[in-house]
């Protein structure tokens, strides 16, 4: 590739990065009073992050069980209010219990 054409690309995408956070810094000078677009704002990055990581749950252990089991404490615990550590090492010792009683009884 000519070393102008990558110039240009990485001047492309850096515009293009670079936008969407200024835009709202631009656009929202004075602070919102709407509650429904603040509710909006406040829960949209917890919406598009679980679904953008809860269907890759089930397929990033050895098996479906262990990862449902994995999810399900996950989802219990984080519903109780817990840490985040606590949530993730509880889902990751979920996953490795389930994994040894289904291989130890060769279900899975």
């Amino acid at each position: 590739m000519e070393i102008e054409r990558v110039l240009i690309c990485v001047a492309l995408m850096a515009l293009v990065t670079y936008i969407p956070r200024v835009l709202p810094v631009t656009v929202f000078r004075r602070q919102i009073r709407s509650r429904f677009i603040r509710s909006f704002l406040d829960y949209t990055p917890y919406a598009v992050l679980g679904a953008l990581t809860f269907p890759d749950v089930f397929y990033s252990t050895g098996h479906f069980y262990s990862a449902a089991a994995g999810a399900l404490v996950a989802v219990f615990l984080g519903y109780r209010g817990k840490s985040l550590v606590v949530v993730a090492v509880a889902a990751i010792i979920a996953v490795y219990v389930t994994e040894l009683i289904g291989q130890a009884l060769f279900i899975i």
